[in-house]
């Protein structure tokens, strides 16, 4: 009899023990598979030799001789740094979860495997994230971005996908917690803008921004036709990464360029129509023109026109390194028909897709909303593709 209650104990004691989900089990083994891949994608250890280098020189008494070369040594470890930290942060906290499983399966609590399970999914998004950022290797991925939108065929109708496109790149930055500057606005002919420039200020900006370079298609009903027809209208998307001041690899000397002031147009008040405080300056060798009438201030006006300016001169000696097009733009090529990269429909069905990857969504509204995120991850995961891809129909 005895031996029987000890027998029922121990049965009620395993029915009571939490009983581990296998999709949990292979869910961990899976982190811990992923996290090993970005410690290796991420060159970990040999970023912490090159950290333990740069160290050793910051120790060296004659180090802080030359301050320019002392800056750019503490800007490299403080780089090197932000890239492997939350990777071995993020791999810590994946082991230590595959160590607490072993102890979640002698408790009995249920509440605590779903806080387990929480945690779990919670690491899964943090290391889809980390994994992302790590495809942003480029020299300046980490930079802030400057993104230009210019309307292209279609008359009014591309002016106005021109502010919808505006409106849809505010909204992304503002929900990836990003600022953002209108430099430069031309309003268009009856409605919405004819150009734009914007700048975006945050962690990666120019990395994930760059996924929006070029040809942006827009079919829909026209609110402008009295007859109802469908339109189909055309929009580049420029983007630069903003050069640091100290950056030196792009010098601009004063007989290169021709400035021009003018009076700023739009909104502003009546300072705004009074002082000539807009600023165009001209590239002389290349014709590449930039202008800014966002400040007051002339002088800052003209301090970021030529900030822009050094920007769009590294990217196009960066095409011309890489002999892919003869100069930067032509990368969008003509902004019309054929050299799209993202058709928006919005009838007689919705669907928005991108032409390099095949991605696409039925959810107009909030990809208009600003939620971009999808495509611009689809993009970096699949190797930042530049061409459209072959067989992918545009509607």
């Amino acid at each position: 009899m005895e031996r029987f209650f000890v027998a029922k104990d121990l049965f009620s004691l395993l029915l009571a023990a939490v009983v581990i989900p296998p999709e949990i089990t292979s869910a961990i083994d899976d982190l811990l598979r992923r996290v090993a891949s970005l410690v290796r994608f991420t060159a970990v250890d040999e970023k912490n030799r090159e950290i333990a280098d740069l160290e050793r020189e910051m120790s060296a008494a004659n180090f802080w001789d030359n301050p320019e070369s002392a800056k750019n040594v503490l800007r490299r470890i403080s780089h090197l740094k932000e890239i492997i930290a939350p990777v071995l942060a993020l791999q810590t906290k994946i082991a230590d979860l595959d160590a607490f499983l072993d102890l979640l399966k002698d408790e009995h609590d249920e509440s605590l495997l779903r806080d387990f399970e929480a945690e779990v999914k919670r690491l899964s998004q943090e290391l889809d994230a980390l994994e992302l950022a790590s495809f942003l290797s480029g020299k300046h991925d980490h930079a802030n971005a400057i993104l230009s939108i210019h309307a292209g065929v279609g008359g009014t109708e591309s002016c106005d996908w021109a502010d919808m496109l505006l409106r849809m790149y505010l909204r992304w930055a503002e929900r990836r917690g990003f600022d953002t500057e209108i430099q430069d606005m031309q309003a268009g002919d009856g409605a919405g803008i004819s150009r734009v420039t914007v700048r975006i200020v945050g962690p990666s900006a120019y990395g994930y921004a760059k996924a929006e370079r070029g040809v942006h298609r827009l079919v829909r009903i026209s609110p402008f036709d009295a007859n109802k027809r469908r339109h189909t209208s055309f929009c580049s998307v420029d983007v630069v990464a903003e050069l640091e001041d100290d950056d030196g690899e792009i010098e601009i000397c004063d007989d290169e360029i021709r400035i021009d002031t003018y009076r700023a147009s739009g909104k502003g008040g009546q300072h705004v129509n009074k002082t000539e405080s807009a600023i165009r300056i001209t590239h002389l060798a290349t014709g590449i023109v930039v202008t800014c009438q966002n400040a007051r201030s002339q002088y800052k006006n003209k301090d970021f026109a030529l900030k822009m300016l050094r920007s769009r001169l590294y990217e196009r000696m960066e095409d011309e390194k890489r002999s892919e097009m003869e100069r930067f733009y032509g990368e969008k090529g003509e902004i019309g028909w054929g050299n799209q990269i993202r058709s928006y429909i919005f009838q007689p069905y919705q669907l928005v897709k991108d032409l390099r990857t095949g991605a696409e969504s039925g959810n107009v509204q909030a990809v208009m909303d600003g939620e971009i995120d999808f495509f611009i991850n689809y993009w970096l995961r699949a190797g930042s593709p530049k061409a459209r891809r072959q067989g992918i129909s545009a509607d």
